[in-house]
């Protein structure tokens, strides 16, 4: 795989990070997640292909054994607000000094630096604080945060992986690590650069929600079949539309041009009507195999059985039987190979992972009776 070799220490946290921590891992990187002691379960839903320590950071062993394994590694994945590390000594300049290949991601709502940079914040302040927030919603109603996608892991994780992916890169030319500073304010609005470029053309001149792309145009919209499923529709180019028309059996030539502002809201009743004449399963018959880019809005249960999700296999299962997305893009030489295994509980690798670092089983077993570490494999396998 392509990240093969690629030792990532991640420190746990929510959505985000293990996100990025998942991507590393599915694209062969070795993660080790490191757990709190004395926690029930974990949160982290992302946890496919890693392996978990338990480290109690409240004692000054369990900081030095961390510092131990940072230092080992390629990469160190860190979610907490800016001055967590450098209150326990592990921050960047400290590991860089010790190991100067390191690669330090930072991953955060503000960044390390700013007013906000220690203010705590959810997907939605991120979406906010980018402008982004702010074209998203229909039209007449308030600004609506889609779910917790855009800074989350759009502008949170897969920036941050980007970012990690291009500091090994450019570590193999320079020999030398480096601090990512990801804000997922920042990854937000770079993911929005097509909104925020194209305004110069007129795009975006009208209200939230009355322009082409944001649900303004009903030629790019989602539409209500007989049978309470729906059918998306992004008919933009003529030709595109043209065929949308002859699939809803619609002369042109009745209706109002497709360009027609002023008339949008009728061909939106037009189009509504007659979407709600059928079933999902007959737009989709009668739309399949053209190019009016129309396509049912499928949900978890239906998307691994539609008949190009199968015969791309986007859709996998673990060993419970859990479906979930196959890791993209596909590489054609090394593609991804996601673990199928269960995810790990606390502490499931503890002593594995000390002992590939170099510890003895003495230094393990002292660290186990003093509550440094703690280790539950054998809970995991029963």
């Amino acid at each position: 795989m392509a990240l093969a070799g690629v030792r990532v220490v991640e420190l746990a946290g929510l959505a985000p990070a293990p996100f990025c921590g998942m991507i590393l891992a599915d694209f062969g990187a070795k993660v080790i997640r490191v757990d709190r002691t004395k926690v029930a379960m974990a949160m982290d839903t992302q946890a496919r292909g890693k392996r978990s320590v338990a480290i109690n950071l409240k004692t000054s062993e369990g900081v030095a054994l961390l510092r131990k394994l940072c230092v080992q590694s390629d990469v160190v994945l860190e979610p907490y607000r800016k001055g967590v590390m450098e209150k326990l000594g592990l921050g960047p300049q400290e590991l860089l000094k010790e190991n100067p290949r390191l690669i330090y991601a930072r991953l955060t709502g503000y960044g390390q630096r700013g007013s906000y940079a220690t203010a705590a914040g959810h997907d939605i302040n991120y979406i906010a604080m980018s402008g982004l927030l702010s074209r998203l919603g229909r039209s007449g109603e308030k600004p609506y945060a889609p779910l917790n996608l855009l800074a989350d892991f759009a502008g949170g994780g897969l920036t941050c992986a980007m970012g990690i992916v291009l500091a090994l890169l450019e570590r193999t030319k320079s020999g030398k690590g480096q601090i990512i500073d990801a804000s997922m304010v920042e990854g937000a609005a770079y993911v929005g650069s097509f909104v925020w470029k194209s305004r110069s053309i007129g795009m975006w001149d009208r209200s939230r929600g009355e322009n082409m792309l944001d649900s303004g145009a009903p030629f790019y919209d989602t539409y209500q079949t007989s049978d309470a499923k729906y059918m998306a529709v992004g008919a933009i180019e003529p030709q595109f539309y043209k065929q949308l028309l002859k699939g809803l059996e619609l002369d042109a030539g009745a209706l109002p041009p497709q360009m027609s502002f002023i008339d949008w809201p009728e061909l939106r009743r037009i189009f509504t009507e007659r979407f709600a004449s059928k079933t999902q399963s007959d737009w989709s018959k009668i739309f399949d195999g053209t190019d009016a880019c129309v396509t049912p809005v499928l949900s978890f249960d239906q998307v691994s059985s539609h008949p190009h999700n199968q015969e791309r296999a986007s859709f996998i299962k673990d060993s419970s039987g859990e479906e979930s997305p196959r890791p993209a893009p596909v590489l054609s030489r090394t593609p991804a190979e996601p673990c199928v295994a269960s995810d790990p509980v606390i502490g499931e690798h503890t002593v594995e992972v000390l002992e590939e670092y170099g510890l003895t089983s003495a230094q393990i077993d002292q660290m186990l009776t003093a509550g440094v570490v703690e280790c539950n494999a054998v809970k995991a396998k029963l």
